[in-house]
């Protein structure tokens, strides 16, 4: 998986730059930040942090942040644009960072690039301090069952969203905007148990909607929820 972001770590970064994507932008930014601020995080760990973006984020909020990407030159981005912030170059699964360091941890559209899911969560989890917030940023898991080619026309010229093998946990091959990267579909009763089983509690849950951009866009997103946010406390 990395040595497939290592090939297209500068097309990606010219796709997201500083501005962020649709999906960023218009449906999770707001909703991702409305629950961090007010709430006194003063340490924070983006797991997946790519080339910054949302690190530079949390830090405008007063938050110290630490960045951890498996791929170099992603890194190395995030440390350019973001020099008094942390970033280490490594997996989720292997990652070395202050275990119960951290006030807040996320992951921010990560969880489907991690290949060994209890992994990544185990170390994530470990890096929280007791009382300490994980939120997740997630693909829907019927829209994952649903790629490659998930919008579709009917023959009565009606564009759907078929989904199959939903239930089958597999990887995913994929190219967007140009940008190959493997991801993984993995049902939402996967997710679930990795969390539970290491004592967290959910406290949020949401499928956010646009909020502007293209209205046929916009549309879509609203007609198949393409997002869930998750916010996990770690028991004090």
């Amino acid at each position: 998986m990395a040595a497939g972001w290592d090939a297209s770590a500068a097309a990606w970064i010219a796709h997201i730059g500083s501005e962020g994507d649709f999906g960023r932008v218009h449906i999770l930014d707001a909703p991702m930040l409305a629950r961090v601020r007010g709430r006194g995080f003063r340490t924070g760990l983006d797991v997946g942090c790519g080339e910054g973006r949302f690190c530079r984020m949390l830090a405008a909020e007063g938050i110290a942040m630490t960045g951890v990407d498996p791929v170099a030159a992603l890194v190395k981005q995030a440390q350019a644009l973001h020099p008094e912030g942390r970033y280490i170059a490594a997996p989720a699964e292997t990652m070395v960072v202050d275990a119960g360091g951290f006030d807040l941890v996320v992951s921010y559209l990560s969880l489907i690039d991690m290949p060994d899911l209890d992994a990544g969560v185990a170390r994530m989890v470990a890096a929280l301090r007791p009382g300490g917030t994980l939120l997740i940023a997630n693909l829907n898991s019927f829209n994952t069952a649903g790629m490659p080619a998930s919008w579709r026309t009917s023959p009565t010229s009606e564009r759907y969203f078929a989904i199959d093998h939903s239930l089958q946990e597999r990887d995913l091959p994929a190219v967007s905007n140009g940008i190959p990267a493997v991801t993984h579909h993995r049902p939402m009763m996967r997710y679930t148990p990795a969390f539970l089983g290491h004592g967290l509690q959910l406290v949020h849950f949401d499928e956010p909607a646009p909020g502007g951009g293209p209205a046929e866009k916009a549309d879509r997103y609203r007609r198949v929820p393409y997002f869930h946010i998750m916010e996990w406390q770690r028991p004090a």
